[in-house]
């Protein structure tokens, strides 16, 4: 890669956008294929005026109309055209074209590279502010394979034209950071939003793959997108990579649990296993049309003010384990989560809880920002097609359960309490196993961490060999076989 262009200041603390696409343009290396469609050829359009473009462009197209896109990179089975499996195409069409193409012995050291989006911007009646999907498939070396960054974007702006230019900024910025930032794959997505206001454009889904990626893990990378303010939620599948919300939401049932996971217990399990059984005797809930979301909010990551990394690795990779899809979201207060799901569906909702969770909810205090405080809350969180699922507590002393029937709110919230309770909003779930309501997430943690024995027990089957194989959550504990070995 040249060095930093000598004597331009531009190049210094956060360099312009002009500045990046020259840099590109003058790497004498770098060659490859932009295709836009559905906003114009707004990145391509700044490495044209920044100059020295015609050693880096292969090519440039904008394939808008949908016989001739389908001509070209194949036709989608759903028929849409703005999606990853329409990103995947475009990308991968232009990087066998350029290699059919160009002939590698007579050019040696190019680093060949396709970026592609295909958006839809906002509707004329700007109801529907447009999204759109935005990737780079391209070669930091020669001789290795190729790399891959794929991203999904929500467009904030209400205007057509500043969307536009907002994606044509972002467009460089990817391209630049790819091969100038690869090697710190955290700041390459900080370094996005270079030059764009963060209420412009969200990103909410990211995966990177490919040799110079094997060590990132898109999970990480996820937390990093709510901790930057990029998005206010990610979500995660079994496999480690990002899923992008619309296509996991989208017209269906959804059933929440959130928690700390620190780590899962079985009582999480129970919760979730007894809900789920519940949500699917619900009116209109089909087992096919449901999703169930383990969630997890940013303050339940924090440790003394700061994010802990390895804390939300370890809990992420046993809620992975088990098979399950983890939400990571901003949302402190529940009515925000169910807001969050209603952009995506009308469907029935469900959100499994314990009592002290439900006891929060009806505290005051968490809706003193909203100028109709907690009246406007709940009409935002039960207004919707809304159940909660109710997990007791057991009084260790007493022995006695904690129900909806006789759990304890505020004085002032009792009438509303009942209001919910007796509409049906609230329901208990009877059919739990007694034998675990003492586990608790903190408690097994302390007997992890001070190196204790039992607590494998409180864990589902298979969870306490990945913390111990994995030495999650400062488990120091070492296989006897290997001892012997040594």
């Amino acid at each position: 890669m040249p060095e930093m262009i000598k004597g331009d200041k531009e190049f210094e603390n956060i360099p312009s956008i002009r500045s990046k696409a020259l840099r590109i343009n003058l790497n004498e290396n770098i060659y490859g294929t932009f295709a836009e469609i559905g906003a114009g050829q707004e990145t391509v359009r700044n490495f044209f005026r920044a100059g020295g473009a015609s050693g880096t462009i292969a090519k440039t197209m904008s394939a808008y109309d949908k016989d001739f896109s389908d001509a070209i990179y194949g036709e989608e089975e759903d028929g849409r055209y703005v999606t990853e499996s329409r990103l995947k195409k475009m990308l991968k069409h232009e990087i066998d074209l350029i290699e059919e193409r160009i002939v590698r012995e007579k050019h040696p050291n190019k680093l060949f590279f396709a970026y592609a989006n295909t958006v839809a911007t906002i509707d004329f009646a700007k109801k529907y502010k447009g999204h759109g999907w935005v990737g780079i498939k391209y070669q930091v070396d020669p001789d290795e394979d190729y790399n891959e960054i794929l991203l999904h974007i929500r467009f904030h702006e209400n205007e057509a034209l500043l969307q536009q230019q907002t994606l044509g900024i972002l467009g460089v910025n990817l391209i630049y950071g790819a091969y100038y930032k690869y090697d710190q794959p955290k700041k390459l997505l900080r370094y996005l939003y270079d030059h764009i206001d963060k209420d412009k454009i969200e990103i909410d889904t990211i995966n990177f793959s490919g040799p110079k990626f094997e060590n990132v893990d898109n999970r990480l990378m996820s937390l990093q997108l709510i901790k930057n303010g990029m998005t206010e939620a990610v979500i995660f599948g079994p496999d480690g990579n990002n899923i992008l919300p619309a296509r996991i939401l989208y017209k269906k049932n959804i059933l929440a649990l959130r928690g700390s996971f620190r780590p899962v217990t079985k009582v999480n399990i129970d919760m979730y296993e007894k809900s789920y059984a519940m949500f699917l005797e619900e009116n209109r809930v089909e087992k096919e049309r449901t999703e169930v979301i383990f969630e997890i909010t940013l303050s339940n990551l924090r440790a003394e003010g700061e994010i802990d990394e390895v804390d939300f690795m370890d809990r992420a990779r046993l809620l992975c384990s088990l098979g399950h899809t983890v939400m990571i979201s901003n949302f402190q207060e529940y009515y925000k989560l169910v807001e969050y799901f209603s952009r995506y569906t009308k469907m029935r909702l469900g959100l499994a809880m314990g009592v002290s969770n439900l006891v929060d909810i009806f505290d005051e205090k968490y809706y003193r920002h909203l100028s109709g405080g907690i009246l406007e809350a709940f009409g935002k969180l039960f207004f919707k097609d809304l159940k909660v699922y109710l997990y007791p507590m057991m009084d260790e002393k007493t022995g006695e359960y904690t129900t909806s029937e006789n759990l304890k709110v505020h004085p002032r919230m009792k009438e509303l309490y009942k209001f919910f309770k007796y509409n049906g909003k609230v329901v208990d779930i009877t059919n739990f196993n007694p034998d675990i309501l003492n586990i608790f997430s903190r408690e097994v943690l302390g007997m992890i961490e001070e190196g204790k024995d039992g607590w494998e027990k409180m864990l589902p089957t298979g969870v306490a060999d990945i913390i111990k194989d994995k030495h999650l959550f400062s488990c120091q504990y070492t296989d006897p076989k290997e001892e012997v070995a040594e």
